[in-house]
């Protein structure tokens, strides 16, 4: 049975608003204007700024939130700068929230001497085993973890921090290497390094959560799903650029809260993309922005250019939380009718929408001490949405009141109604040690968390019995105090 996959629509019929256009560094490509042939891309290169697109391309309308932009909302945020948390009260009246480029730190992570010598490796003999061009800026220790990246119990944290916090660039540039992606397609060594730090540092770093790390977590899973037999021997170069480009990007720019917060406090992004996919939409653009900014793509012919990046928008979209069942029923009917042949491209494309959708929510399946880490931080990211929520008077979000949830019972309900029914249809399409190590690790770690709740109730039980009994007896004294007074 094919498949077919139908991008949203996007509004066409939405002006930019001027405060925008006309801020420095907008971009606007009109139907008249190749889109890979003007502006100059040096002009591209040199610009932060809003790219936006007329109706007549098919991509519609995008704005890309960087530079100095700013985006009016209800309630009044103000970040000091766009690494920053996006979200940091202000104590006014409803004010604009906006995005400040910080300094790029280049130099800090490939000297320009280095770009000229990656560009010359690759521009000279092809080799037969994969360029270890980054190994003298790895420690010992990076070096020997990247040699066991493809193993389910990887710790990106420690990673994260034998990388000084460049795990998601390093881990990318890694991967892409070892598949011959980057010789494969001719990439440009420069470009492709560029984009890479863009990407990393358009994750907001003060998310708890969504972050680059969370990003290169991500990235790592998505790896190890690739390497899976029924995939691994029917996936083309092509898949594989696209799925790890996908998760390097699945969350980029993400602004720390969800799409119902945005919804109801009237931000432009939900205006955008008419309360529909918001965050998602977003997370693609920005990464096609960024991908049109750097020309990673810009010497393949314009068609594929554009192909691969309505191709990474339908991966992107799939991660989706709100459409979960969507593709769950989907990923049923498959199995149950047994009609997946992975020589069909749509039906790759599907698994790989699959593949990132485990990846994305892969936290429960991780070992304990990863997963409750993991846990911790998303935990810590709703109950910071959920303050912002008190103090504007917003109804506060379902498991975002930390008065009222705690870590336990969120990932308890987590994983029976969405990670559980999600993977146990994956270890059936893919029924292979992994697929049960992930299933195992889930039930050990639910039922780890069942204790601590236990624990937790138990403790609370007897404060209050203790406060009980020590409010009784404070009482009874008095009644003693009092009755032996003359």
């Amino acid at each position: 049975m094919e498949v077919c996959y139908q991008l949203p629509v996007l509004p066409l019929d939405r002006p930019v608003p001027k405060h925008v256009l006309s801020r420095r560094g907008a971009i606007s490509f009109s139907s008249s204007s190749s889109l890979f042939g003007a502006p100059d891309p040096r002009q591209l290169s040199q610009r932060r700024g809003a790219i936006s697109y007329d109706s007549s391309d098919q991509t519609a309308l995008y704005i890309r939130m960087l530079g100095d932009v700013r985006v009016r909302s209800q309630v009044g945020f103000e970040p000091e700068r766009r690494s920053s948390h996006p979200y940091l009260l202000s104590n006014g009246s409803p004010a604009e929230f906006f995005f400040s480029a910080p300094e790029r730190r280049v130099h800090r992570l490939l000297s320009f001497q280095r770009y000229l010598h990656s560009s010359r490796l690759l521009r000279g003999i092809p080799q037969q085993i994969p360029l270890h061009i980054l190994d003298e800026d790895y420690t010992g220790q990076a070096r020997c973890m990247l040699e066991k990246v493809g193993n389910w119990n990887f710790d990106i944290f420690l990673f994260d921090k034998l990388t000084n916090g460049n795990s998601l660039i390093t881990l990318s540039f890694h991967l892409l290497n070892q598949y011959g992606l980057v010789e494969l397609f001719q990439l440009d060594m420069v470009k492709l390094w560029r984009f890479l730090v863009m990407v990393q540092e358009d994750y907001h770093s003060d998310n708890p959560y969504h972050n680059a790390v969370h990003a290169a977590d991500v990235t790592q899973a998505m790896y190890c799903y690739l390497r899976e037999p029924k995939l691994a021997k029917s996936l083309t170069s092509y898949d594989i650029l696209l799925g790890l480009l996908a998760a390097a990007t699945h969350d980029l720019g993400h602004p720390g809260v969800n799409q119902p917060f945005l919804i109801k406090t009237d931000h432009y992004l939900a205006s955008l993309y008419r309360n529909t996919s918001v965050l998602e939409n977003h997370h693609w653009k920005s990464a096609v922005g960024l991908l049109r900014e750097t020309g990673l793509f810009s010497h393949l012919p314009a068609e594929d250019s554009l192909n691969m990046e309505r191709d990474l928008g339908s991966l992107i979209l799939a991660t989706d939380i709100s459409r979960q069942n969507e593709y769950l029923s989907r990923f049923r009917i498959h199995l149950d009718q047994q009609n997946l042949c992975l020589s069909n491209a749509s039906h790759r494309h599907f698994i790989l929408q699959m593949a990132l959708k485990c990846a994305d929510i892969c936290n429960p399946c991780r070992p304990w001490e990863l997963s409750k880490q993991w846990s911790e931080k998303v935990t810590a990211e709703f109950f910071q949405q959920g303050d912002i929520e008190k103090k504007h008077k917003l109804e506060v979000s379902p498991l975002c009141d930390r008065e009222r949830n705690t870590v336990g019972n969120i990932q308890i309900g987590f994983m029976t109604y969405v990670a559980e029914p999600l993977f146990a249809e994956w270890a059936r399409f893919s029924d292979t040690r992994l697929s049960q190590t992930m299933l195992g690790h889930m039930g050990l770690n639910k039922a780890s968390w069942g204790s601590l709740q236990q624990e937790q109730t138990s403790v609370s039980e007897e404060n209050h019995l203790s406060e009980l009994s020590s409010h009784c007896l404070s009482h009874e004294q008095n009644l003693i105090q009092t009755h032996q007074m003359p």
